[in-house]
């Protein structure tokens, strides 16, 4: 009877302490407003980000800028993209939120119809988009839209709610050493990346509906027009028509009202807009 009195009181005293750890990662995002449930450190996932990344390009074919116009404005937009989230943090006085963060984009040869940011700024753009995207506005707002779930922590709350209480006082480096393969296709899946690993987290409604609306708004800043984003989703949406749909619709599942929410946005984002060279 006593030891079994003696056991509840450590669970007791483990759930207060899980729960105190979950209590304490729940932090309000400056920008959005929004309350998040953190559990990995952000250099945690820089750093494993740094080595999954590296290993996708390694065993993928990666178009190279020269000789490639496709690969060039990938990295031209991504450059815009990534001076406009600089402006944006500064502007917010949080350029310490982006600390960390060395820029990387890369344009892979697939089919698939696909683009992810990975924490630190890696990101990956699809072939297999292209067709989609058909222009560079389009693009800049496929890829503002990704960068928005990077820099707003996106992954880490899916990653935070996948570990679950196993992440609260081991983190990151600990849930790697007891399950290497589980956690780093969780990784992947966290940031979009592991549609071949068939690993697909969908994006919940709240990180799309920022995701969204701060692209467009990083788009703006880039000087490509916002508008673009409308007729991007209207293609997204006629290329699923009767068909498996995009993997960047797998793993971003567009809503029936998706185009309307992001023509409310539309306002706010065009007050950032100024075409590049004007």
């Amino acid at each position: 009877m006593i030891g079994f009195t003696l056991k509840n009181h450590y669970a007791k005293i483990i759930s207060l302490v899980l729960i105190t750890g979950m209590i304490a990662a729940c932090s309000r995002n400056p920008i959005t407003g929004r309350n998040q449930l953190k559990l990995l450190p952000e250099s945690q996932l820089q750093s494993m980000a740094v080595t999954e990344y590296q290993t996708f390009l390694s065993t993928n074919k990666v178009v190279n800028t020269s000789g490639s116009k496709d690969a060039e404005m990938v990295v031209r937009v991504g450059q815009r993209i990534t001076k406009a989230v600089q402006d944006f943090y500064a502007q917010n006085g949080r350029s310490k939120d982006l600390e960390g963060y060395q820029w990387e984009y890369k344009l892979v040869d697939s089919k698939e119809a696909n683009a992810w940011c990975m924490p630190g700024g890696k990101i990956v753009v699809y072939t297999g988009l292209l067709p989609i995207t058909q222009n560079e506005a389009a693009l800049a707002a496929v890829m503002g839209h990704e960068v928005s779930h990077a820099v707003f922590n996106h992954g880490n709350e899916r990653m935070s709610q996948g570990l679950g209480a196993e992440a609260v006082g081991t983190g990151l480096q600990v849930a790697l050493a007891n399950k290497p393969a589980a956690t780093q296709n969780l990784f992947m899946g966290a940031f979009g990346a592991g549609a071949q690993l068939g690993v697909l987290l969908p994006f919940s409604r709240k990180h799309e509906l920022e995701a969204d609306h701060y692209g467009l708004i990083f788009a703006a800043m880039a000087g490509y027009n916002p508008q673009e984003a409308i007729n991007l989703w209207e293609r997204m949406e006629k290329a699923s028509a009767g068909q498996t749909p995009p993997e960047f619709m797998s793993t971003h599942p567009s809503e029936g009202h998706r185009i309307e929410q992001l023509q409310k946005y539309m306002p706010e984002a065009l007050k950032y807009y100024k075409p590049v060279g004007k």
